[in-house]
């Protein structure tokens, strides 16, 4: 996620390396690399001119202390721009009536239909929410399909007419429908088309009027980069909407939309889109987003997202398993698949402070602990329970049925063995996952 501008970014601030103090001069050459890489990431001229303006301003006279160098103090800077560039704070969605009706608009291909079950999800999963989606896509083929499939998929109802033509009409009866069936949230999946026409835009300001929504989100694919932000500008001009949700982020290397929306429509992105999996949106956090772009990874959403997969209770039991040293691979297979819900593993890595420009053009992938479940289900249940009597007969046998070497096999025993020695020297330290999960929690709160 914006690999391009990160690595730019990073270069610029090189400029001050070995600078004693801040000069007019040396901040002109690095804003002059920062301005490029704006650029490059396909943010608008005006919006680039801009942001190097203020973070020109707040540099030059600025006293640097002895403990912070120039080129650290210049990353501070444009955190803090870039966050306020991005809206300064998370928005929230508006939850407060009952039903709470989203109208979701965008072009056809921007994501709408998936990130309406994908909003679902999360407000049922998340927030405990009964929601209602509501398929008012009548143009495309097996658009309604589409939602009904992912409806099945996460276990949400999706309402439809089938034999009828009229969006507004659905849409309408679907409030109805949701009020006598005691759904708490309506999600209205609206159509899209490939270039913006008169016929879409009547069609959805009927469709607004008629249901008066709590908000109207608009969906952008963040790959288009300036066109997204021109895209928006249209519609926030005949729709009024109260959010932008951006998709296939994990896609976009340059960053041009992230960048750019805020500044030009003047309403906040709500969510991010990060992947095809139905878990797989965040809340958008200005700051989290500028952490990112400077490679400083994103250690709080690192820590959430491990809070919604790791139960306490099941931490408490683990951690007496370690103590008594009966932590087996049966354990271990249980935190893979922890870890794998967590969501893109190379994604995950990068959140990490440090790690991220390490791992930017590693070939990480979903698929990186395939191998490793492959030979622990090769195992016999015995073997699984009782890591110790795993001798030379079995291994070779476990790495025949796994399809891998016996020096893969050796080499994740090895690793095994030494993590629970790892993890039992933690224990006897106090660090258990108990501790663990208060520190993150306080960690949340600081922030």
């Amino acid at each position: 996620m914006f690999e391009n501008l990160s690595d730019k970014l990073n270069r610029a601030f090189k400029v001050l390396k070995g600078h004693g103090i801040i000069t007019e001069i040396n901040v002109a050459e690095t804003l002059k690399e920062v301005r490029r890489a704006l650029l490059d990431a396909d943010v608008n001229y005006k919006i680039a001119k801009s942001f190097t303006d203020r973070v020109k301003e707040k540099a030059l006279g600025q006293n640097v202390l002895t403990a912070v160098s120039p080129g650290q103090l210049m990353i501070k800077i444009v955190k803090e721009e870039l966050t306020e560039l991005m809206g300064g704070q998370k928005t929230d969605i508006n939850l407060k009536a009952n039903p709470a009706v989203f109208l979701i608009a965008g072009l056809q291909g921007s994501g709408k239909t998936t990130f309406s079950a994908k909003l679902a999800s999360y407000l049922k999963n998340k927030k405990g929410k009964n929601p209602l989606m509501v398929a008012c896509d009548i143009y495309r083929p097996a658009a309604i399909e589409q939602l009904k499939v992912l409806g099945e998929q996460i276990n949400v109802e999706v309402y439809s007419k089938e034999d009828s033509k009229d969006a507004v009409r659905i849409a309408k009866k679907s409030i109805s429908y949701a009020k006598e069936n005691a759904y708490d949230v309506v999600i209205i999946d609206t159509a899209g088309r490939l270039a913006i026409d008169e016929m879409m835009m009547n069609e959805i300001f009927e469709i607004k009027k008629t249901v008066n929504p709590h908000e109207t989100l608009f969906v952008v694919d963040s790959m288009t980069g300036q066109d997204a932000v021109n895209t928006a500008k249209i519609f926030n001009d005949r729709l009024d909407y109260e959010g932008v949700i951006l998709t296939k982020l994990d896609g976009d290397t340059r960053g041009g939309a992230a960048l750019s929306i805020r500044y030009i429509v003047n309403k906040p992105i709500k969510f991010v889109s990060i992947g095809e999996k139905l878990d797989a949106i965040d809340i958008f956090y200005p700051e989290r987003m500028a952490d990112r772009i400077l490679g400083m990874g994103d250690i709080i959403s690192l820590v959430e997202r491990a809070q919604e997969q790791f139960d306490v209770d099941e931490a408490r039991k683990l951690q007496k398993k370690i103590a008594i040293n009966k932590f087996d691979f049966n354990d271990f297979m249980n935190q893979i698949q922890h870890i794998k819900k967590m969501g893109n593993v190379k994604d995950l890595v990068g959140m990490i402070p440090g790690v991220s420009k390490a791992v930017k053009d590693a070939d990480i992938d979903d698929n990186a602990f395939k191998g490793v479940e492959a030979i622990i289900k090769s195992m016999t249940p015995e073997e699984r329970a009782n890591p110790a009597i795993l001798n030379g007969n079995r291994r070779k046998r476990i790495a025949l049925g796994s399809g891998t070497d016996i020096q893969e096999v050796n080499r994740l025993i090895k690793q095994f063995t030494d993590t629970s020695k790892m993890m039992k020297k933690m224990s006897g330290a106090g660090k258990n996952p108990m501790e663990m999960m208060k520190n993150m929690k306080a960690m949340k709160r600081s922030r």
